[in-house]
């Protein structure tokens, strides 16, 4: 009946419909005494009719009451419910499969773990949590997947995450949800669902030269990274082993998590936050690398994340 009603592909879509319906029920429920009572009273009260047109003082309070306190009640019920939907829906699961996306007039880049690039198709094995890093190229754009029922803003200068668990194998639609030039309409593609075999055989068949974390690994050697940041580098610069996910004292006394927003902004937008200790002689990287060699280069700061400054070759 996908006619009558959109298909899903994950639990939370059920949730969503759930919440949806019952929500309408409630607005129906609410709303068609009121236009009832109207074409009743239009009917009995017409001009020209004999009716009995006194006004005679009948206050009842408990009706009165309950009228105003049982939606009132319902409808908090409902804003609960939508909030912890929401709070659901931006919880990140500590052991999901990251893939990063860049949005760019008009398509959509996808790369996962293992190097393998999609352009406006992404493939996600079913019931394996999935994060999705995403970063936009130019404009604001908003990647929209109707089966999941889940949306989020991707928007110029920061990352934002969606993640999500499908539970149904198919091939599903996505699309841009924000207007974001003259091309808009055909910024979309294939959500592809697939058995985690399935998806293990589709990665071993994809071209990839190099994981995504060994893709950074050259990008910071080819750039001159490692110059500043190596083992036996002369300049006085933070150590990335062990970085990523841990606190960075700030020059003015503030605290931030060394995340991946942190590191993009570190490559970007160095004088932003300068860690405490350490002379702000970063260079800009802003005119030299894109989104996705920006994620690249996350990722491999990332992997380092439990090393160890004396186990970098």
């Amino acid at each position: 009946m996908s006619w009558l009603w959109p298909v899903d592909a994950s639990a939370y879509a059920d949730h969503v419909d759930l919440l949806l319906g019952g929500f309408t029920v409630l607005i129906v429920a609410l709303s068609a005494p009121v236009f009832i009572l109207m074409a009743v009273f239009a009917v009995k009260y017409r001009r020209g009719r004999v009716a009995d047109r006194r006004h005679p003082v009948d206050n009842s309070v408990g009706l009165e009451t309950s009228w105003a306190l049982i939606p009132f009640i319902l409808l908090l019920g409902f804003y609960v419910w939508a909030t912890w939907l929401f709070v659901d829906l931006h919880r990140t699961p500590a052991d999901a499969l990251e893939i990063d996306v860049v949005a760019k007039q008009w398509m959509w880049k996808f790369q996962h773990p293992g190097g393998q690039r999609e352009i406006n198709t992404l493939h996600v094995p079913v019931g394996t949590p999935v994060t999705l890093r995403m970063a936009s190229q130019d404009v604001i754009h908003s990647l929209f997947i109707p089966a999941l029922r889940i949306k989020q803003d991707v928007v110029p200068g920061r990352y934002t995450t969606l993640s999500f668990t499908a539970d149904r194998p198919g091939t599903w639609h996505l699309a841009c949800a924000e207007f974001c030039g003259v091309d808009h309409s055909v910024m979309g593609g294939s959500f592809v669902t697939m058995t985690p075999d399935d998806y293990a055989a589709w990665l071993r068949t994809a071209d990839t030269d190099a994981t995504l974390a060994e893709a950074g690994a050259a990008l910071f050697r080819s750039h001159g990274c490692s110059g500043c940041h190596g083992p036996s580098a002369t300049v006085h610069a933070p150590p990335l082993e062990g970085l990523y996910g841990r606190p960075v004292p700030l020059e003015g006394g503030e605290v931030v998590t060394a995340d991946a927003q942190y590191i993009r902004d570190s490559i970007l937008l160095p004088r932003s936050q300068i860690a405490a200790g350490y002379p702000p002689i970063m260079p800009t990287f802003a005119n030299q690398l894109g989104e996705e060699d920006v994620l690249r280069l996350v990722a491999y700061i990332q992997s380092l994340a439990d090393a160890r400054p004396e186990d970098r070759p």
